[in-house]
């Protein structure tokens, strides 16, 4: 018996020591995350209770019988997904509210329960099987409807909570994602992502995984690190360990985004995976009543700039009460890879081209209250979303300096706008300043007026050119805004013809 005992515990801790080698990441890609990378971009569903509600986020109290979808057709989402060009989906299975779009048998507060016991989670799996797109899975670790999230003994809830994933990843086919929200509302350590992260590993190896607001400042730090500042390999902290990609939504990623960040003084791997709506108003469920969708210009330009480097872009594209895409919103997406993208099975995706003015010298006419550390020409021009030029009249110059041996055929420009939150607390409206504008070229040793525009500039203004321009210099010219303009990026592209 003793002898037994003794052989089984070292092959026990064999086992447990190589299941830790093949679970733990490391300073280069793993396999999930290559897998990520390759797939690139996804469509991203928001749909539960919320959809009803009108609400963004709900405290979990919402009736199940207020889930009531009338025309309920998940396969038309997954066919959308397929002509959109997106190579996976991701769903919500529970948001913060707790309600589950599957029958889980810990919970009453799931679609069995509701009018409508369709299980959302296998007919969306089956329709991605069925039309060739991987799987993926969200899943909010905040729960404001569980009973054992409220125990003071955190374990219970992590119980339930894996509970919940098995049923998840047992019955539902291969998930090739597993997206955490919600881990600001505890401590760190009360998720004991450690067990959750293994037990999902044991299941299904090739799951990536990650959790919103990955990075920190400082090890065991709760202050989250912008991705504009994510510049600089193993100056940054993960806080949730382990984790296989980083997560802020709906942050956007910097043009010169680094992968190396500290765990317990060691440099793990990690890309990012962006978020992005296609309504205007950045709402994550949709609304009863229909929302504007993002120009075409803007969604390809986001696209172009969130799956550089090895990232990945997932964009939100929401069903309606009826449980059907709106018709608006499936022809934006599914135009803008037909007319623009054309997104190819088993092909590298498209780029924009060449980006000539990163980090150039820049000049302007203004810079708002003279802060140039922190609204300067060059935040216009240093690849970082969340920067920007701001001036400090409502008429004002903004002049790049070029390599005069590189050509450029388009200008990309996103502007700063006025944001006014919407009744809901949550989604917002954005308003442009910029009225009127040009664009001139130094050409032959004087400026040439190459576009001029008296229409509101709009989120992303995309100017194409017929030809190529060699010059050492392009300048931005407002002749009238609403109030003093502020560009986040003024971006010259060489794109092949």
């Amino acid at each position: 018996m003793a002898l037994r005992l003794v052989i089984g515990f070292f092959v026990l801790t064999f086992a447990l020591s190589s299941y830790g080698q093949i679970i733990e990441p490391g300073n280069a890609p793993n396999k999930s995350q290559h897998k990520l990378m390759d797939r690139g971009y996804g469509m991203f569903i928001h749909f539960g209770v919320n959809t009803f509600s009108g609400h963004e986020w709900s405290d979990g109290t919402t009736p199940v019988e207020k889930y009531n979808p009338t025309r309920l057709d998940c396969e038309q989402w997954v066919r959308v997904a397929k002509d959109a060009g997106f190579r996976y989906v991701l769903l919500v299975t529970k948001h913060h509210d707790g309600f589950c779009l599957w029958d889980s048998k810990y919970t009453d507060y799931d679609v069995a329960s509701s009018p409508v016991k369709t299980d959302v989670v296998k007919a969306v799996s089956d329709a991605c099987r069925k039309y060739g797109l991987q799987f993926g899975v969200y899943y909010s670790l905040w729960d404001r409807h569980e009973p054992s999230y409220r125990d003071k003994d955190p374990e219970k809830y992590v119980d339930y909570m894996i509970a919940q994933l098995r049923e998840l990843f047992t019955n539902y086919g291969d998930i090739c994602e597993l997206w955490f929200d919600g881990g600001w509302d505890r401590p760190v350590k009360d998720w004991n992502l450690g067990r959750v992260y293994a037990e999902v590993k044991k299941m299904q190896p090739d799951c990536a995984v990650g959790v919103n607001h990955t990075i920190v400042t400082s090890e065991d730090s709760r202050v989250f690190v912008l991705p504009d500042l994510m510049t600089e390999d193993n100056k940054y902290y993960m806080q949730y360990f382990p984790s296989d990609f980083r997560l802020w939504d709906p942050k956007i990623a910097h043009r010169n985004d680094k992968k190396q960040y500290l765990h317990d003084g060691k440099s793990y791997y990690l890309p990012f995976e962006h978020t992005v709506c296609i309504s205007k108003e950045w709402n994550w469920f949709q609304k009863s009543n229909p929302k504007t969708v993002r120009d075409l210009d803007e969604l390809e330009e986001l696209f172009y700039w969130c799956t550089y480097g090895g990232n990945s872009l997932v964009v939100n594209v929401a069903p309606d009460q009826t449980g059907r895409i709106r018709e608006n919103e499936a022809n934006a997406i599914i135009t803008l890879n037909r007319e623009r993208l054309h997104i190819k099975k088993g092909k590298p995706l498209p780029t924009g081209g060449e980006l000539v003015s990163l980090g150039a010298k820049t000049e302007a006419s203004s810079v708002y209250e003279g802060k140039t550390s922190e609204f300067g020409a060059n935040k216009a021009v240093d690849g970082g979303m969340q920067t920007r030029w701001a001036a400090s009249e409502n008429s004002a110059d903004l002049t790049v300096y070029l390599d005069g041996e590189k050509e450029f055929n388009k200008i990309v420009i996103f502007e700063y706008c006025d944001v006014v939150n919407s009744d809901d607390g949550f989604s917002n409206k954005r308003y442009n300043r910029i009225r009127s504008y040009c664009i001139d070229v130094w050409l032959d040793g004087c400026w040439e007026t190459v576009y001029i525009s008296d229409e509101p500039m709009g989120d992303c203004k995309v100017v194409r050119f017929p030809k190529k321009y060699k010059s050492d210099k392009v300048r931005l010219r407002v002749l009238d805004a609403s109030a003093p303009p502020s560009i986040y990026e003024f971006c010259v592209f060489d794109v092949a013809d």
